[in-house]
């Protein structure tokens, strides 16, 4: 079948997906010692970082289920993507293992981004040039298409205000939204995925 063709190996996907996510976060120590930063200074714990997480996941969310209706031709190329890389490894595992792997993801990456080349660049030239600076390389790191580097710039944008969402600096914030939208995305490109190759048998 055509939808069984895909880049990579699915399984040993969620292996090297966890173990390069997991990497970043030694990357993010080694650049903070660099910088003079550490990366878990600003994590803390709280009630009210994770609801304030678990609320602003969900504009992040309802912006991906909107997408999933555009049919301009940009769109459909990345969702084609998407289903064509990712959907042949997701639909293999469970959502706890699904869950593990955002929760790795929206920590290292945060860690990465917004704990160490946020606050670096800000020490330099200020907190506008770390914003967009930082999220001008998240944009980069996630360009699989130009669109979707600037989505991913964009919502880098949106990760980085919520730092100081309630007034005080808190990175478990963005880590809350990062790591429940990538689950919540897994999630229904697995279930899409599953549901064309059902409609595909029959």
């Amino acid at each position: 079948m055509e939808m069984d063709k895909h880049p990579f190996n699915p399984d040993d996907f969620f292996k090297k997906a966890c173990s390069f996510e997991a990497a970043l976060i030694p990357v993010s120590v080694v650049l903070g010692w660099i910088a003079g930063i550490n990366p878990f200074q600003n994590l803390h714990f709280s009630e009210s970082a994770i609801a304030y997480g678990v609320i602003g996941t969900m504009p992040l969310f309802l912006l991906f289920l909107t997408m999933d209706h555009i049919q301009a031709e940009p769109v459909i190329k990345i969702k084609k993507l998407l289903h064509e890389t990712l959907g042949p490894s997701l639909h293999r595992y469970h959502w706890t293992d699904l869950l593990i792997l955002a929760a790795i993801a929206g920590l290292s990456e945060e860690l990465l981004f917004r704990g160490v080349i946020q606050p670096w660049i800000e020490s330099s030239w200020g907190m506008s040039a770390g914003l967009v600076g930082c999220n001008i390389i998240f944009g980069l790191a996630h360009a699989i298409t130009p669109l979707y580097a600037v989505l991913a710039t964009f919502v880098g944008i949106y990760l980085s205000l919520s730092l100081d969402y309630g007034g005080d600096r808190n990175l478990l914030v963005p880590v809350v939204i990062h790591g429940l939208y990538d689950f919540l995305a897994f999630v229904a490109m697995m279930r899409a995925y599953r549901a064309n190759r059902l409609t595909d048998s029959e």
